[in-house]
Formats: C-alpha cells, sequence, structure tokens
C-alpha cells in the first residue's frame, strides 16, 4: 500500500524559508511523476509544482523562481524548498502522484506565512 508522508511545514515571515520533505512507502516511487499540491483555507486543492521520473520540473506561475522541486529516488524521498514566502503560500501543502491519487492524499504540512 502506498502512504506519503510530509513535514516540514511552519510558521515563517514574509520573505523566508521552509524545506518540505515528502517520504513515500512503496515502489510507487520511481515510476510516476510526482507533484505538491497545497489548499489554503476556503480554497480547492491546487497544483504547485511536478517533477517527471526523469527530473523534468513544472512550476504554477505564482511560484516560479521561488520553489524548487526535487526528488531522491534512492531515498523514496521528495523535496520542495520554498524561498522567498509570501503570505499568499499559506496552505496545507501534499504530495502525490501526478496526476493525483485520491487514495493517496496524506495528512499534509501546514504552512504558515505570517508577521
Amino acid at each position: 500500500q502506498v502512504q506519503f508522508v510530509e513535514s516540514g511545514g511552519g510558521l515563517v515571515q514574509p520573505g523566508g524559508s521552509l524545506r518540505l520533505s515528502c517520504a513515500a512507502s512503496g515502489q510507487i516511487f520511481r515510476f510516476y511523476p510526482l507533484a505538491w499540491y497545497r489548499q489554503a483555507p476556503g480554497k480547492q486543492r491546487e497544483l504547485v509544482a511536478f517533477i517527471t521520473n526523469l527530473g523534468t520540473t513544472m512550476y504554477v506561475d505564482s511560484v516560479k523562481g521561488r520553489f524548487t522541486i526535487s526528488r531522491d529516488d534512492a531515498k523514496n524521498t521528495m523535496y520542495l524548498q520554498m524561498n522567498s514566502l509570501e503570505p499568499e503560500d499559506t496552505a496545507v501543502y501534499f504530495c502525490n502522484v501526478r496526476p493525483a491519487d485520491d487514495n493517496y492524499w496524506g495528512q499534509g504540512a501546514q504552512v504558515s506565512v505570517s508577521s
């Protein structure tokens, strides 16, 4: 059974940085594109960035130049380095395959950006 576990969230001031980690169980990790999603209060969950199994990356416009997605298949772990954080980045961040599979949602990691 596949399970994703997100970690690394927290409270940070505007302009600060955080690094999220996504640990995955099972063999799914190295065969699928993986993605970070986020859900802000009162809003639908949205795609933030994804990375293919060959390392190709894509970012939504609002995080381009600020966020970096990466993966380490040997460790079954994916990362999201978030720099220059803005209050609008406040959300619960989730990892999943791309496209997302509803069976794989974890608890997410809360990221709060506030002064």
